[in-house]
């Protein structure tokens, strides 16, 4: 019966073997890839270009010669750290609302403007929170006119004295109720 000694001193003769073989093939490959360039007239350079042609997509700014570290826009006047105003805002910079007094010379403030891109549903519903339709006189509450109605104002028939000042009703009123109704039932409306 072998001992463990015996067994992996075996192991390091056979991996010894196995480093040899493999140095022989990859040394005679690059010898043969040697071979065609030289027959070819080619360099690396050549290769990296064609390779880059066979690739699908835009190329990458690497590949374009563009700098992807990128240049610091703003920079801590007192520790002198800079952050290039992409990824996650540095605590020095973090909780500060103007930080055009930390541009960078040469650097361009973002656009404050920008007008933000609608996604989602494509119904042009706006989201998040709105602005106040309804106000109730006596409590002061509140309703946007999206979701179920509260019930101040649920039971109501004529939500105009509920309006807010400004707001446009988010329904239709009474008349304009009793013409859909009427040119739904096939006759003319009432004046």
């Amino acid at each position: 019966m072998a001992t463990l000694e015996a067994l992996q001193a075996k192991i390091k003769k056979l991996q010894a073997q196995a480093e040899a073989i493999a140095s022989k093939k990859s040394t005679a490959a690059l010898e043969g890839i040697r071979a065609l360039m030289a027959k070819h007239n080619l360099t690396t350079a050549d290769i990296d270009a064609h390779l880059g042609r066979k690739k699908r997509g835009r190329p990458s700014l690497k590949s374009a010669g563009v700098q992807t570290k990128g240049v610091a826009k703003y920079s801590d006047p007192k520790t002198g750290a800079t952050w290039t105003g992409h990824g996650r805002a540095p605590a020095w910079i973090a909780a500060v609302k103007d930080r055009s007094k930390y541009l960078v010379a040469g650097a361009s403030a973002p656009a404050a403007t920008r007008v933000a891109v609608k996604h989602g549903t494509g119904n042009g519903q706006p989201k998040g929170p709105q602005p106040a339709k309804y106000r109730h006189p006596e409590t002061g509450a509140t309703w946007s006119g999206r979701g179920p109605a509260p019930a101040w104002l649920a039971g109501e028939k004529d939500r105009s004295k509920f309006l807010v000042a400004g707001a446009k009703a988010a329904g239709m009123n009474g008349v304009a109720r009793k013409k859909i109704g009427a040119k739904k039932a096939g006759r003319k409306p009432r004046a």
